[in-house]
């Protein structure tokens, strides 16, 4: 196959993934991606504060696609600061260990799985964000064990992109457009004096460079 031909299928492909996901993203077939990214979202901030010297005490998640992480200690800052570009980065190692030749996705996939049943029984502390774990984390076992490798790898992808897509619309709806409610740039802001605009004006636009920089790599790639 020809590189321009590679490129337009890449392309064609990718744009027909996005068309879809616009379509979807209200319906039920996407919502358990975004209960999934929200529980990103919160771990982000939960490895964040391991990393740097606090701990992990629970975490929620709600079926309304909310959640929060209660971990004390540690650096304050960079802990409020990991949730988004948190999940977005975790979209972002999806989407690359998809397309990376050397990585089976099976082995990803089942890995996600069972990291997901086991931060679910280990941290997570509402009924709703239990099941879901268990249930999500062995829906991504069964497909890494019965699935064909193309199937794994195309779950990795869509999961990979939802979760880069929905970290910017997330930063977009928590902050951008209710910048009073509570939310990790209103801590931040409340830390530091800086408002919770310009947080959330900085946080977008590293989300959004970041994902035009995977998806320019992959373009290049193909």
């Amino acid at each position: 196959m020809s590189a321009s031909k590679s490129k337009v299928e890449f392309l064609l492909g990718y744009s027909l993934f996005f068309a879809a996901l616009w379509l979807l993203w209200s319906t039920p077939l996407v919502y358990p991606v975004k209960i999934f990214v929200v529980l990103l979202h919160e771990i982000s901030h939960a490895a964040m504060a391991v990393a740097t010297g606090g701990t992990i005490q629970r975490i929620e998640l709600s079926p309304m696609e909310g959640g929060a992480c209660y971990c004390p200690g540690g650096n304050a800052f960079l802990t409020a600061s990991a949730g988004y570009l948190g999940s977005s980065l975790w979209g972002g190692i999806m989407f690359t260990a998809a397309r990376a030749r050397r990585i089976r996705p099976d082995w990803v996939t089942g890995s996600i799985g069972v990291l997901v049943v086991a931060l679910s029984l280990l941290y997570v502390r509402t009924t709703f964000g239990v099941v879901f774990g268990i249930l999500f984390g062995a829906g991504m076992v069964l497909i890494a064990r019965k699935a064909t490798r193309t199937l794994n790898r195309t779950v990795l992808l869509a999961l990979g992109l939802t979760s880069v897509l929905y970290a910017i619309l997330d930063i977009k709806s928590d902050i951008l457009d209710r910048p009073g409610i509570q939310s990790d740039a209103f801590i931040l802001s409340e830390m530091t004096g800086v408002p919770t605009l310009v947080w959330g004006v900085t946080w977008i636009a590293v989300a959004i460079a970041f994902s035009f920089w995977l998806l320019r790599r992959a373009y290049e790639e193909a």
